[in-house]
């Protein structure tokens, strides 16, 4: 619910401030101010046959709205990041929610805390000030000024993971133990906690149908490709704590190429959007998976393809096969409808058009 005006201020101000000869790419400051504008003008929607259109704050889930919103707190929260700067504390924040460390009295934060609270009357604040704080997925833990982190469970949630007898294909069920291994090791700061985050897995895991077998394998997967396999059954502390350290600062994917475009923002948008170029030994074959008869499909298709196709001599012998797979329809893509009829988006809006706040 930011005021418009006002975050379209701030908008313009980070853009003159952070942007290379005023541009991201080849739209200059004006051409994205004219853009966000009519993206908070005109964001009219369909409900019960009425057409409405927004006239405070912007949509919810749209990824302008978020960016924009993330901005604006930005702005919100110099002043804080100032003062957490001056005294060498930590300060991070996730779209509203912060984290911060300070060695500053109860009564002091709270004047500190409740002075950013009437800073903006559009933005209202609620703190916490303890020892032991949950942020996101993570509980910080402060003892005798360390600190110490560990995976956050909410209390509602249940050990659920995508069934071992549902209709995915095999690549998927394989990065499930890994990904949930590789989160305890960047998260939990001490081998006690990822022990127990462990026994967690595997016991939620198991109660998802995995087979022990395919646990232990992909276990034993996750400390391989990580260089620690000598110590798998029992992690000393050392060990443990080099883990730790190397997977918490190894960047993703993602990561790595912001910090290649960090160079220059002008070339931000192109390294993002990048595609790779076409190659012409390389095909690509796309299937609806199915744990039915489809299951040995890429087995057959490669003999197929090598049989009638590919055979020595032939002009396509060199071309490499790939596999797309893509996952069966679910029941919620099949009942759920996301958007009006077409024929109600097709017509003009004229009298039934409402505001809505």
């Amino acid at each position: 619910m930011i005021p418009r005006q006002g975050a379209l201020e701030v908008l313009l101000q980070f853009l003159e401030r952070n942007l290379r000869n005023n541009k991201i790419g080849t739209l200059r400051i004006d051409d994205i101010m004219r853009m966000a504008r009519l993206v908070l003008d005109t964001n009219i929607f369909a409900y019960e046959n009425k057409y409405y259109r927004q006239i405070r704050g912007g949509a919810m889930g749209s990824a302008f709205t978020q960016t924009l919103a993330n901005i604006y707190m930005l702005d919100w929260e110099q002043q804080l990041m100032h003062d957490q700067q001056a005294d060498q504390e930590i300060d991070g924040r996730y779209i509203d929610d912060v984290f911060m460390t300070t060695n500053l009295t109860h009564d002091q934060i709270k004047i500190r805390l409740d002075n950013a609270h009437r800073e903006d009357p559009n933005i209202r604040i609620s703190y916490s000030i303890q020892s032991t704080i949950d942020f996101l997925d993570v509980t910080v833990n402060n003892e005798h000024s360390h600190l110490k982190t560990s995976i956050f469970h909410k209390s509602a949630a249940e050990p659920s993971v995508l069934p071992y007898t549902s209709d995915h294909p095999r690549h998927v069920f394989r990065n499930i133990p890994y990904a949930a291994l590789l989160r305890a090791a960047r998260i939990c700061s001490n081998v006690e906690d990822f022990d127990m985050e462990r026994i967690r897995i595997d016991l939620s895991l198991l109660l998802n149908e995995y087979p022990p077998s395919f646990i232990s394998k992909h276990f034993h997967r996750f400390f391989e490709i990580n260089q620690t396999m000598a110590v798998f059954e029992r992690l000393d502390s050392q060990v443990y704590y080099q883990l730790h350290q190397q997977l918490l600062h190894k960047p993703t994917r993602r990561e790595q190429q912001l910090q290649q475009a960090t160079g220059d923002i002008d070339v931000l948008p192109e390294v993002l959007q990048r595609k790779k170029p076409w190659d012409s030994n390389v095909m690509y074959v796309k299937y609806n998976f199915e744990s039915g008869p489809r299951l040995a499909f890429q087995r057959d298709f490669r003999t197929w393809w090598k049989k009638h196709f590919a055979y020595k001599g032939s002009n396509v012998e060199h071309v490499q096969l790939k596999f797309a797979v893509k996952t069966n329809y679910t029941l919620e893509d099949m009942f759920i409808r996301k958007k009006p009829p077409s024929a109600m988006l097709k017509r003009k809006p004229t009298n039934v058009l409402q505001q809505a706040t």
